[in-house]
């Protein structure tokens, strides 16, 4: 039976490091757009605060959309390790970048380019981890990974709780903060390595390229191998139909957090404020409780995926999400109440993205692994990024978060159906080569 090695541990703090970052980078945003459009926005503009909010949003999806695919794609090609460095490298720059925003045109370019980074992330990580484990607890080593952007959720919240006091620029330095992850591309660079599974994908891709060129006779795989991946993938009937029904999987969890749970703090300082308390604290409070309800969510997922299976554990997850979302936006108006259930909340709408990193992998071959899963988890972004612009005009026409969140929350059911005919049950089996 295959071995944890120290390998292995090395892939998972790095894969981790990137996705927490990358859990910063995004929440810092989130935390800071209203304060920050109530200064570069017109004041007639902000009647629309929840759309200028949503098109921000909007705009990192696309950018994390496109950069996303593209270095899933790469990750293939030139290495786990070299397109992991490059995108911590880039969203690094980016966010700093965007404490020098000028106006909503420049913060709103400047997003897009962040997002291109942040996207970039998780497919080479996700794939570097998963190739870097034994089955056995691949699932509880790819939550741990997953729970990461929770870690770095939460330190965006607590960090906001001491920097939102330090005035009408402290927005700012919440983006000057998130330069500081560049500075682990510098252990990445040292102490990490491409997996074997990946470096003998390559071989096989090399000789297959030979083999082609020579101008011999050639078996069709070796066509497909040397071709383009996302060829090879839309090109094989069973590869094809279960990207098919993973996307709509990842449809359901990736539209529905965006144009829900983004709203959680937004909405508790509402909640907050309409009881006579502080509503930038409750805002703060709302993310860090949330937050951390997600992190359980994400080592629960995987202890549960490798005792269970990957398949009911999503079922359950997805149940929970469309519970919680309703009895969060429409049951609980007491401001403490409301983060005891925000936490319950994010146990199952932000833990359920450990369905990703603990299956997804599982189900591709090595040789395109990183631009599938990456597809997966990225092109329903493109979809998604209507999402926060769809909430803020519901949150504008229909008087308030709590109607919109309602109806935009039961994208959930969608999860709960298409689980049971996805794709295979993988629990316990080898990574396909």
């Amino acid at each position: 039976m295959a071995s944890i090695t120290a390998a292995s541990w090395r892939a998972l703090v790095a894969s981790f490091l990137g996705w927490m970052f990358d859990g910063y980078e995004t929440y810092a945003l989130i935390l800071v757009a209203a304060v920050a459009l109530r200064q570069l926005l017109a004041p007639d503009q902000l009647a629309n605060l929840p759309i200028y909010i949503g098109g921000l949003l909007a705009v990192t999806l696309v950018g994390w959309a496109t950069g996303g695919i593209i270095a899933g794609i790469l990750a293939d090609y030139i290495g786990r390790k070299r397109m992991l460095m490059l995108s911590i490298l880039w969203y690094a720059l980016f966010t700093g970048l965007t404490a020098f925003a000028g106006g909503y045109a420049s913060l709103l370019i400047l997003r897009f380019l962040t997002g291109l980074g942040l996207g970039a992330e998780w497919g080479p990580g996700t794939a570097i981890l998963g190739e870097s484990w034994p089955a056995k607890s691949r699932g509880r080593a790819a939550s741990v990974l997953q729970s990461a952007i929770g870690f770095g959720l939460l330190i965006a919240s607590g960090v906001w709780l001491f920097v939102a006091p330090l005035g009408p620029a402290a927005w700012r330095y919440m983006f000057l903060i998130g330069v500081l992850p560049a500075l682990s591309v510098l252990w990445i660079r040292t102490s990490v390595q491409d997996p074997d599974l990946w470096i003998a994908a390559r071989e096989r891709r090399r000789q297959a390229r030979e083999r082609v060129a020579s101008g011999w006779a050639v078996r069709p795989e070796d066509r497909a191998l040397a071709g383009f991946t996302v060829k090879q993938i839309l090109a094989a009937p069973d590869l094809r139909r279960r990207l098919l029904l993973l996307l709509m999987l990842s449809l359901s969890t990736i539209v529905a957090w965006w144009a829900v749970s983004t709203w959680i703090p937004f909405y508790a300082g509402q909640v907050a404020a309409r009881a006579g308390g502080n509503a930038q604290r409750a805002a703060a409070l709302a993310g860090l409780y949330y937050n951390v309800g997600g992190i359980l969510g994400y080592f629960v997922f995987g202890v549960l995926a490798d005792a269970w299976g990957r398949k009911p554990t999503m079922v359950l997850y997805y149940a929970g999400a469309v519970v919680l979302v309703l009895v969060l936006f429409r049951a609980v108006q007491d401001p403490s109440v409301f983060l005891v259930v925000a936490a319950v909340n994010g146990f199952f709408t932000l833990g359920q993205f450990a369905w990703m990193p603990v299956y997804l992998p599982e189900l591709f071959p090595t040789a395109v692994r990183g631009s599938a899963i990456s597809l997966v988890f990225d092109v329903t972004r493109y979809l998604a990024a209507a999402g926060p612009l769809l909430a803020g005009w519901l949150i504008v026409n229909l008087g308030g978060v709590s109607a919109a969140a309602s109806i935009i929350g039961l994208a959930y059911i969608i999860g709960l159906v298409v689980t049971p005919f996805a794709a295979p049950e993988t629990k316990g089996r080898p990574l396909p080569a």
